[in-house]
């Protein structure tokens, strides 16, 4: 039969063209199949309309099959150039290959060899294939053909093992390594084995533990060197910050001794049966009245200079633990007014603060945390300003939202451009040697993002540092600040 063009009408003997491509328009998808059943029946069985109807449905489905080869076929030729360019790239990548690479099935027999692997065997692919791989490896190869065939059977891997490959100029050492291989379903098929050779292996081994070798003791000497650097500021630092809570228990401590003797005088007469007179001047001569109204407060100083050292310690041990602590609802301004009366004050008495709070601001953290950032952050601008004319300390305080923002400018000589992008970093300083650690503002900046917030340093317009704290704020609506005043 000759051929026919796609979609064009077959009108069987004895029918209109016209009437059948009506009839058969109008009921060639729904009566298809009884069209073809009636093809079975005798033709005579077969009335004018029912053969027509047969016929179209048999042209509707020549149809549809030739435009499912057509599509086949188009399809087939896609994937035909897909995997002669996938054949193509393998080919490239073995030929690239300078390591020796044979590929072989289950029952040790080569199926596929790389150029390299030709040449260092120096037989052509054709005398490779098929070939056992017994008689590819020498005899006195570490490792045999029937290591190889067990490791299959195991299902596992070869690791850099030495074999020795039967060559033209004698056995060929090298170190190979190999891996199953598998077929389209997933079942193993064989073990691609690729080898390089020892000389190479050996030299590259030396160079490179030669090289880790130099590398380990430059970073010894590197680490030494920096360890005894860094103590020697952690030593000053620490033993700087904490002087204050130090020296405020040891001078409550002594004030303790003298009430305890003064107390200890008075019960002594009181004991020995003294009169009520005697016992009344004794009282205003030792300030018995006086030692008993300060002895509280005493005590609570001497408890809150060793809870100061408790967080100091804490904190050092911070900075290489990620273990963190309970967190609460506090009072930001306490803390903020306790950093600048335990630093300030105490270091530069005729430094002038000019502090601006709420009279209420929560932040949510770690109260002892972040009083040592604000020590830190007080600390250094105290340093900054130090051999100054003008020195002048002002902090500000206000809830921002969803945020507590504390800002602490200095009038010092500010942030010079070339290191402001370090300040941050640990045991980064400018200050001489035995003055600072390096590690305030860097425990500072890690306490502040464990927190939730962020501390940020800038230099003012009218000159100086603001380093900016900001925190999670769990409230809402904080009271108008109002000012600290000078003092």
């Amino acid at each position: 039969m000759a051929a026919m063009p796609i979609g064009s009408p077959i009108v069987p003997p004895g029918a209109s063209g016209q009437g059948a491509s009506a009839k058969g328009h109008a009921a060639g998808s729904s009566r298809g199949g009884e069209a073809l059943a009636d093809l079975a029946r005798p033709p005579a069985a077969l009335g004018t309309v029912d053969a027509d109807q047969a016929w179209i449905a048999v042209i509707h489905k020549m149809d549809e099959t030739y435009a499912e080869l057509v599509s086949q076929q188009v399809e087939l030729e896609a994937k035909n150039a897909a995997l002669e360019e996938a054949q193509g790239f393998i080919a490239g990548v073995l030929g690239s290959m300078t390591d020796v690479l044979i590929a072989c099935d289950l029952s040790g027999r080569v199926e596929q060899v790389n150029e390299a692997a030709e040449r260092v065997l120096g037989l052509a692919p054709d005398a490779l294939r098929g070939r056992p791989l017994a008689e590819l490896i020498d005899p006195t190869s570490p490792t045999s053909a029937e290591h190889v065939l067990a490791t299959m059977a195991r299902r596992q891997h070869i690791a850099d093992r030495e074999f020795a490959f039967v060559t033209p100029s004698g056995p060929y050492q090298a170190a190979v390594n190999g891996a199953l291989r598998f077929d389209p379903r997933g079942r193993p098929a064989g073990m691609v084995l690729v080898g390089r050779p020892l000389g190479e292996l050996r030299k590259a081994y030396s160079d490179l533990a030669s090289a880790h070798e130099r590398l380990k003791e430059t970073q010894q000497q590197l680490v030494h060197a920096e360890k005894m650097a860094s103590l020697g500021r952690l030593v000053a630092g620490v033993a700087h910050e904490l002087n204050n809570p130090i020296s405020f228990v040891y001078g409550n401590a002594h004030a303790m001794k003298r009430y305890g003797e003064r107390l200890l005088a008075y019960l002594e007469k009181v004991n020995g049966g003294a009169n009520a007179k005697a016992l009344a001047e004794l009282r205003r001569e030792l300030k018995i009245d006086r030692t008993l109204a300060d002895l509280p407060s005493t005590v609570s100083g001497m408890l809150e200079g060793a809870e100061r050292v408790r967080d100091i310690v804490a904190d050092l041990r911070r900075f290489s633990s990620d273990q963190g602590d309970a967190r609460c609802i506090f009072d930001l301004v306490g803390v903020v007014r306790a950093a600048v009366d335990w630093v300030a004050k105490s270091q530069m008495p005729d430094l002038a603060t000019d502090v601006r709070l709420p009279r209420s601001l929560e932040a949510a953290g770690h109260p002892g945390h972040i009083h040592q950032v604000m020590m830190n952050l007080v600390q250094n601008a105290v340093d900054a300003m130090e051999g100054g004319a003008e020195r002048r300390l002002e902090i500000t305080g206000k809830a921002a939202g969803d945020k507590v923002v504390v800002t602490v400018r200095d009038t010092g000589p500010g942030i010079p451009d070339a290191v402001r992008g370090r300040i941050f970093d640990p045991f980064f300083t400018t200050k001489p040697v035995g003055k600072g650690t390096g590690l305030g503002l860097s425990i500072s900046y890690r306490i502040a993002e464990e927190h939730g917030g962020r501390l940020s340093a800038a230099n003012h317009p009218d000159g100086g540092a603001v380093l900016t704290l900001t925190l999670p704020r769990p409230g809402a609506g904080a009271e108008a600040a109002r000012p600290g005043g000078t003092r």
